[in-house]
């Protein structure tokens, strides 16, 4: 590779810094830097997400999808509006349940999982339904919930009764009322549709690591609601391991999103894969790592936890695997030496002098393309 000879093709494929700016401003500022530096060169700019927040925005610019905005009910059964994404295939719906149930969308002192719900996360799978989706992809990152996906069902046409043959509330702490389940009005669409689930954490159903006791308390759960929203969960989770005769209580990734997991599976069917795993698959991302000469990415922290499953350790994989240098820029570096090990050639910091937080925010556009043009000035010298 000879810069300023043969055209060099550089790949940007970063995941967003949180709370600061979003994965294709990052890699607009990148290549920014980089242009400074080598303005001759190929740079291609695929922006990432891990199945969290920027799934939607990432895949649909990837393949010319659009986004769809509607109306839905929030985890507190209030009107909002809220969207999704079908990509360019026009049959691929991909979905942040976040989007309509998600916690973002509680003030503090609304935070209570006993009586949120996904019934709007639903409501986006039967929008998607309606306009010709068979596809989906469902990112679970961000609940507010703790319901199993018992919301998500009902909406879909599912009714749970109590033992008085009586339609049961919504919420987390409604779960315990369920006798009975009845999917006969399960939306029929559904049959036809596959459902690929964008989960990163493992968590079981119930448990020390379920959802209820990992997640419950950011969600607003006091250590009482705590022991009944993961008893409740127990109840629900044998209900449906009976009723779809499946095994989902203890399997990795039911707990996800406050048990929505649990439910995808049961009532969708769903398959529950590695966010980052569906991004590259989707995004066709090894081929274009397999192109490129060099590749960088970033996020806004990056520490022992990258290797596991984030944005970053699966692009480090690919870079692995095809022997390409992998440089990672980041907000915050702490505890990196795992990711030397999973294909991370080197990694860089933004923060050029000591600063606040929000300062490193505010300023961050500037401080990446300042970060990507040292780092290819250097790279100038060592290829001169």
């Amino acid at each position: 590779m000879i810069f300023g000879g043969d055209v060099v093709k550089i790949l940007i494929a970063p995941d967003k810094f949180k709370e600061s700016l979003s994965a294709l401003k990052v890699a607009d500022s990148i290549e920014k830097g980089i242009l400074k530096v080598f303005p001759k060169v190929v740079i291609e700019k695929v922006p990432l997400a891990d199945g969290g927040e920027g799934t939607v925005e990432s895949l649909v610019n990837a393949t010319g999808g659009k986004i769809i905005k509607t109306n839905v009910k929030d985890p507190l059964f209030r009107d909002i509006e809220s969207f999704y994404g079908i990509l360019g295939d026009g049959e691929t719906a991909v979905i942040e349940m976040a989007a309509a149930s998600g916690l973002y969308l509680l003030k503090d002192y609304e935070r209570n999982p006993m009586i949120t719900t996904t019934y709007g996360t639903g409501q986006l799978i039967k929008d998607a339904l309606d306009k010709g989706c068979r596809n989906f992809i469902i990112a679970v990152g961000g609940s507010a919930t703790n319901d199993g996906g018992a919301g998500m069902a009902t909406a879909l046409g599912v009714k749970f009764y109590d033992k008085d043959g009586r339609e049961i509330g919504l919420g987390g702490g409604a779960l315990s009322k369920i006798y009975s389940i009845d999917t006969s009005n399960l939306d029929y669409r559904l049959k036809e549709c596959r459902f690929i689930v964008a989960c990163d954490v493992a968590n079981p159903l119930i448990g020390e690591n379920g959802a209820s006791r990992v997640y419950g308390p950011q969600k607003g759960a006091t250590k009482e609601m705590v022991k009944v929203l993961d008893k409740n969960l127990e109840h629900y989770g044998k209900l449906l391991e009976k009723y779809f005769n499946k095994r989902i209580i203890d399997v990795p990734g039911s707990g996800a999103a406050g048990g929505l997991g649990a439910g995808l599976m049961a009532f969708l069917n769903a398959q529950l894969k590695s966010g980052i795993e569906i991004i590259i698959e989707a995004l066709k991302l090894e081929e274009k790592i397999k192109e490129a000469d060099i590749v960088i990415s970033g996020e806004g922290k990056v520490d022992f936890q990258t290797a596991f499953g984030k944005t970053i350790s699966g692009i480090a994989k690919l870079c692995k695997k095809h022997n390409k240098p992998l440089i990672v820029i980041a907000g915050t570096v702490e505890d990196i030496e795992k990711l030397y090990e999973i294909g991370v050639s080197s990694v860089f910091s933004i923060m050029e002098k000591p600063m606040s937080l929000e300062d490193a925010i505010k300023n961050a556009p500037t401080l990446l393309e300042k970060s990507a043009e040292r780092i290819f000035r250097l790279i100038k010298v060592i290829k001169a």
